[in-house]
């Protein structure tokens, strides 16, 4: 997340210099489009101060990026490339609700950018529209990169030992989790303070805002609820259906629950197939009673696993709630790694690391509390450690979807190199005395 609001900051800062119309000296022209030096420059400041690091000289390694990007947009209107506005405006909507959230408020964003929101909003749809439209050309150009097993091969019998990643220790984990039943009481206590406040600000004594702020149980309290613009797909179902009816900004939702607790809403803004509403979530609170009886009840299923009454992967299917891993054999899946089963210890919830590292191969844990990272509500798991991969360096064996996943980015790499050089010796590339005593990454800029 932190890469993209240093570039979002950085591009922005490059079209502000449009923007505000600064006349400043041509530094490179690509086909009939200009780089100037202030957008160098202000790229280049904005990178000091973010603490980015430039591998090189940055009056060399920054118009050089700027020139490329140049080059896959020209490629982008031959080929008429359509970017999506709704995607584009969804995108620029979510940038914008994270500058709030980093920087804490909108004046303080307008502040920070000297522009209003409205401003910012226009240029980070360009900026987005672009970076899309590269993205689309690019994917175009390498689509037909399929590895076999062959190609996977070569190139790692052509990499140097030395030069393999090193792959932290890795396991492979199933999960069951039971939830603890929650007294009707608990719940009906939750919805009577979620109908009064939604009596309150139906009745204008108070500000939804406010009471979001006050008793919100989730991070969106400390803007008053707002969730920012999201599309149905964003939004858990149960949820989506309430917002995407409302009509009416002064008046409050019915309950809605979902898994992440209990909802009232109230419509902020609707855009097209985007919505922008406030949200007040409480939670039902677990009894240490309650967390006891679901540990006694996995305690005996862990002991009913180990006696051979059945099988870990049948309780997971017909026991677990975790939806997650329910339907694949209580299979944990590693989503920061394409889907992959195999987690380094610091990707897994921190309740299960902990008591992963003490199983050997095929051993069941004794029940613990978690958190379900999802929810933010908790849980009783078991747990049962399936495999333990040492740390090693990537082999064909254990690491072939790391190895095929580098062999591919290797061979895009390639294509686009090509492809750039190319569109160096078709196109007028111009650069100014002062601006190309640099060793750039792709030759080829100077003969012309």
């Amino acid at each position: 997340m932190k890469t993209k609001f240093v570039t979002a900051f950085l591009i922005l800062a490059a079209l502000s210099a449009f923007a505000n119309n600064i006349v400043e000296e041509v530094a490179w022209v690509v086909g009939d489009e200009p780089i100037y030096k202030s957008e160098i420059e202000e790229q280049y400041n904005q990178m000091q101060y973010e603490r980015t690091p430039i591998k090189g000289d940055p009056y060399c390694v920054i118009p050089e990026r700027m020139a490329v990007e140049k080059l896959f947009l020209h490629q982008a209107k031959v080929d008429t490339v359509e970017v999506q506005d709704a995607m584009v405006i969804r995108e620029a909507e979510s940038r914008i609700n994270y500058f709030i959230t980093n920087l804490g408020s909108k004046e303080k964003v307008e502040e920070y950018f000297r522009k209003s929101i409205p401003e910012m909003r226009e240029m980070l749809i360009e900026m987005i529209r672009n970076q899309y439209a590269i993205q689309e050309v690019q994917r175009s150009l390498t689509k037909d990169i399929k590895a076999t097993p062959a190609d996977v091969r070569r190139f790692y019998a052509g990499i140097a030992q030395d030069s393999l990643p090193f792959i932290p220790k890795q396991v492979e984990v199933q999960i069951i989790t039971l939830n603890p039943i929650i007294p009707q009481q608990e719940i009906d206590e939750v919805k009577s303070r979620l109908r009064d406040f939604a009596n309150k600000v139906n009745n204008g004594e108070s500000e939804f805002s406010t009471l979001a702020i006050l008793y919100s149980e989730d991070g969106s309290s400390m803007y008053g609820g707002e969730l920012g613009f999201k599309g149905k797909g964003e939004l858990v179902p149960e949820f989506a259906s309430v917002a995407f009816n409302l009509n009416d900004t002064k008046k409050v939702s019915k309950i809605v629950e979902t898994e992440f607790g209990f909802h009232i809403i109230q419509l902020i803004e609707k855009r097209g197939d985007r919505v922008n509403c406030r949200h007040i979530v409480l939670r039902p609170k677990v009894s240490d009673k309650d967390l006891t009886e679901a540990i006694h009840r996995l305690d005996s299923l862990a002991t009913d696993i180990r006696a051979g009454k059945f099988t870990f992967e049948d309780a997971a299917q017909y026991v677990s709630q975790d939806k997650d891993s329910r339907n694949n054999r209580g299979i944990m899946v590693n989503t920061r790694s394409e889907g992959s089963t195999k987690f380094e210890m610091a990707d897994l919830p921190q309740e299960v690391s902990k008591v992963v590292d003490t199983l050997a191969v095929g051993q069941i844990s004794e029940p613990f509390i978690m958190m379900n990272p999802k929810t933010n509500r908790e849980v009783v798991a078991i747990v049962k450690l399936t495999n333990r991969i040492d740390g090693h360096r990537a082999n064909m064996a254990d690491d072939y979807q790391v190895l095929k996943s580098m062999y591919e980015r290797s061979r895009q790499q390639e294509i686009i190199a090509e492809w750039i050089k190319k569109k160096q010796r078709e196109t007028f590339i111009r650069i100014e005395e002062g601006w190309r005593n640099c060793d750039f990454e792709y030759d080829g800029w100077l003969n012309h």
